[in-house]
């Protein structure tokens, strides 16, 4: 063919550009999947096999059928009537109950002792030490029960202690005042909410428009009328009540108030303790990450150590924290799972006795894994959007 042919040239076949080592790599590929798909084949159809021969139905029809089995603490309202569904739902509310606000508390205790552990002051560092080194080396599930029997040898809700007024410490949890929570409050809280996020975008418009004219733009004024103006001015619109429930005792309980059960206070403090003890490690790390240039250029300049933490050296260590921290909060959250050794009724513990009482071994076990998979993911997804924001960005 000479270069005035107006033909395109023959095209090759999809193996013929492929190589010996290509060729060699995908027919191994091919090998590896096909020998995975049917050994899923195989146990699925040993199951289905195993399962018609002993008479026992598959399939999640089960959840429509009334679960029958009390739920003692529950986030949202239950009745043993209900659906399996909603006690899966009530099963979800308490696992997310505990590993949403073990998260917040680990990350600031954490936080705490991993500084302190960088203290000029030896005592507070050799302590803090040893917090971490004994909260690492012990079992979760030791620490777990650990703080479960100690909340049982706590005294009665007749000679309940009460460090502070309105709140008491008894073998039945710990109960402190709150505010109940309704519809009107609930209206309140979300617009403070809506406030916040428009607040934040309004902020950062602010910020890109000093950094483009000079000029100081202040954003206190948003803030107070969207996070303050706005939800009080709802609040008042809707009549909405913000009266202090305060707990009584009458008998032999607590009336009011808010109420933590001993099981959930106990794998609460368990479940935080011992992950702040690493997530302390993770800081203690991310901040010595930071090169000493950073703090002698800060001392230079005559400010002060709590000055240089919050805006100097932690801003930087964190694009060394976040990555590990992520794994302490999927393990934290997954950990949470030993809920069932002290009779604390999350998810795992729902599915336990929907699996005793239907035999649906396999769909319970699958709306576990469904569970953790789907919070695990939500976890990763935001602490990966939040350490990409915070990326130093490549020059």
């Amino acid at each position: 063919m000479t270069s005035d042919d107006p033909r395109p040239p023959p095209r090759r076949s999809f193996f013929g550009a492929l190589g010996p080592n290509e060729l060699k790599g995908l027919f191994w590929q091919v090998l590896v999947v096909g020998i995975a798909l049917a050994v899923i084949v195989f146990l699925w159809s040993n199951t289905v096999t195993n399962l018609s021969a002993r008479r026992i139905t598959t399939g999640f029809a089960f959840l429509g059928r009334e679960a029958g089995m009390p739920i003692a603490d529950s986030l949202l309202a239950y009745n043993p009537k209900d659906s399996y569904l909603w006690a899966f739902a009530v099963g979800v509310a308490n696992t997310l109950r505990v590993a949403l606000i073990g998260i917040v508390l680990a990350t600031i205790l954490g936080t705490l002792i991993g500084i302190s552990r960088l203290s000029a002051n030896w005592l507070l560092s050799r302590l803090a030490a040893v917090y971490v080194e004994v909260l690492r080396d012990i079992p979760l599930l030791l620490q777990l029960l650990f703080w479960y029997v100690l909340m049982q040898a706590l005294p009665a809700a007749r000679a309940a202690w009460r460090p502070v007024e309105g709140v008491f410490l008894s073998n039945r949890g710990l109960i402190l005042p709150a505010i109940p929570i309704g519809a009107p409050q609930l209206w309140v809280l979300g617009t403070a909410v809506l406030g916040f996020i428009a607040f934040l975008a309004i902020r950062r418009w602010l910020v890109a428009q000093q950094i483009r004219e000079g000029k100081p733009r202040p954003a206190w004024p948003f803030a107070v009328g969207l996070i303050v103006v706005l939800p009080a001015a709802v609040s008042f619109l809707l009549g909405v009540s913000w009266t202090i429930e305060w707990p009584q005792l009458r008998g032999f309980n607590f009336v009011g108030g808010l109420t933590l059960a001993p099981e959930y206070f106990a794998l609460l403090i368990a479940l935080v303790t011992y992950t702040s003890a690493f997530i302390a490690e993770i800081v203690r790390s991310g901040i010595q990450s930071v090169p000493h240039g950073q703090w002698d250029a800060a001392r230079a300049l005559g400010l002060r150590r709590s000055f240089m933490l919050r805006q100097i050296i932690l801003p930087q260590a964190l694009r060394v924290i976040v990555p590990p921290m992520t794994s302490q909060y999927l393990n934290l959250t997954k950990n949470s799972s030993l809920a069932v050794a002290i009779g604390y009724q999350d998810v795992v513990s729902v599915a336990n006795t929907t699996l005793n009482q239907t035999g649906q071994a396999i769909e319970a076990i699958a709306l576990i894994m469904a569970v953790f998979l789907t919070i695990s993911l939500g976890i990763s997804f935001f602490m990966n959007w939040y350490n990409a924001r915070i990326a130093l960005a490549e020059r």
